[in-house]
């Protein structure tokens, strides 16, 4: 222990109460010593006994400590020599700053090239709402979900045997799921899909980031609504696209304006039943033309249809899917809204001529959907829960939005809210004199939640508003929050 090495190594302190094992204390230690340069290689360590007993602790543990690090390549055995540190360490490495240094320079990690470009482009947003309050947007009525009926799915396949729920999922989903989703966009959407064409993911979110790595090369154009989709558009930014910002009028993405911004484009992204976070509801005419316009440039488009079943008009339009007629429509759907977000499920229906590709790429690297989950949301589905819990919450958002608009009238001429006729959030226009922001900070201060509508776009708008939810509020809570509003308006002038 009089070489340098066992100077260093009568440092090491063991802490015997402790419940972590002796053997991993002192290996932690070793390897800390070896990758700070506390060590450096070449350096003879004092024979297992010696160490042993100048540490204070048994032979064995020091032996597995050291096996450890010699099968890490960390420390080399010589035989009739001892035990040294590994030539693999030399004399380049770093040490690398204590947490409580003073100075230490904290090191950057090297970015992708993608990723580098990409960061500019994001609209950065906390954490997703997960409070039900006045107006938090993208949040259903958690409060009016049949958790009884749910946990008693829940309990009977968890009672099943372990090798239905405890392993791998499948790749493409689990097929009484996908059998259960077609039946409904039959039934509902006016869809009609074999469960073969249906890819269960993590959400609509993961759909779109799929879809974009498979059809989109980095920097080909993609026609994206502005105000659109935040959480879309990243995914897409992400993947090395380049969003096209489309105008959106009171029938949806105006195909004109795309075409003369991006004739060539390779996808783009709709959300035609209830345009977020306008509202509008696509028109037939704007939907076919879409579709010539698709088929024209020989793109695709992603429809997300994620509250389209909480229409509550008198007729709901058809989907895109429904009329595509060229196989040019991924739909994609979600039950974040129409169940609730923890679930992270979503859904992906690509065309007949997409589905040997979906499938190479979902063996290839991706492991699958929980099947314990989508087990209970087929059951749920299956046994008509599903459908009597969407007339519910249809009937309830109806209610809500309803109470909204009355109670907003108080706002008239400074925040003008337009009705909707599916989901559940509304947008209000802002008068000129208005700030949205400071509307959005001083609610804030206030316990409400809100959004600019600024946030959704990819380039400037010529309308100011914020984005209220009304989906996860009771109607005193709305009450409230307008109440709220009301007082706060006259703080926010941008003069």
């Amino acid at each position: 222990m009089k070489r340098h090495a066992g100077a260093v190594l009568s440092s090491i302190k063991i802490d015997k109460t402790a419940e972590k094992k002796l053997s991993i204390q002192l290996y932690m230690a070793l390897r800390d010593l070896l990758l700070t340069g506390a060590l450096t290689p070449g350096d003879r360590l004092p024979a297992t006994r010696t160490l042993a007993q100048e540490i204070g602790v048994s032979r064995t543990t020091v032996i597995d400590a050291v096996d450890r690090l010699i099968s890490e390549g960390l420390l080399e055995a010589r035989v009739g020599a001892g035990t040294f540190v590994s030539e693999a360490l030399n004399a380049r490495l770093a040490p690398r700053p204590s947490a409580d240094t003073s100075d230490a320079v904290a090191i950057e990690p090297r970015l992708s090239h993608a990723t580098r470009h990409a960061i500019p482009d994001f609209a950065p947003r906390s954490r997703l709402p997960h409070k039900s309050q006045a107006f938090v947007t993208a949040l259903p009525a958690l409060d009016a979900f049949p958790m009884a009926q749910w946990a008693k799915l829940s309990a009977r396949h968890w009672r099943k045997d372990r090798d239905h729920i405890t392993g791998y999922g499948e790749p493409f989903g689990y097929m009484p799921l996908r059998r259960a989703i077609a039946r409904q966009l039959n039934a509902s959407r006016g869809i009609k899909c074999a469960p073969e064409q249906i890819f269960i993911t993590n959400g609509a979110q993961r759909s779109f980031s799929l879809v974009g790595g498979m059809l989109v090369n980095p920097g080909e154009p993609i026609w994206f609504e502005n105000p659109g989709a935040i959480g879309a558009r990243n995914a897409f930014i992400a993947i090395g696209a380049a969003p096209v910002p489309v105008r959106v009028d009171e029938e949806g993405l105006c195909v004109d304006d795309g075409l003369a911004k991006a004739p060539h484009f390779r996808l783009a992204f709709v959300t035609p039943s209830h345009q977020q976070p306008l509202g509008h509801v696509m028109s037939l005419s704007r939907r076919l033309a879409l579709l010539k316009a698709v088929n024209d440039a020989d793109a695709m488009v992603v429809e997300d249809d994620y509250d389209g079943e909480f229409y509550y008009g008198d007729q709901p339009p058809p989907t895109l899917k429904s009329i595509d007629t060229h196989g040019r429509v991924i739909y994609v759907g979600t039950f974040s809204k129409s169940l609730f977000p923890a679930l992270r499920l979503g859904f992906a229906l690509v065309p007949e001529g997409l589905v040997e590709s979906f499938e190479r790429v979902c063996l290839t690297w991706l492991s699958g959907v929980p099947t314990v989950t989508q087990a209970i949301v087929a059951d749920f589905m299956d046994e008509g829960m599903f459908a009597t819990h969407i007339r519910t919450m249809r009937q309830l958002y109806k209610e809500r939005h309803d109470t909204l608009m009355a109670e907003a009238e108080c706002l008239s001429g400074r925040i003008d809210l337009q009705p909707t006729r599916s989901g559940f959030h509304a947008v209000g226009f802002t008068s000129p004199e208005l700030d949205e922001n400071e509307i959005v900070a001083k609610a804030a201060d206030r316990g409400i939640t809100t959004a600019p509508l600024s946030r959704y776009a990819l380039t400037g708008l010529s309308q100011r508003g914020i984005v209220l939810g009304f989906g996860s509020s009771a109607p005193d809570e709305i009450r409230k929050g307008i109440q709220v509003l009301n007082d706060i308006l006259p703080e926010c002038c941008t003069t």
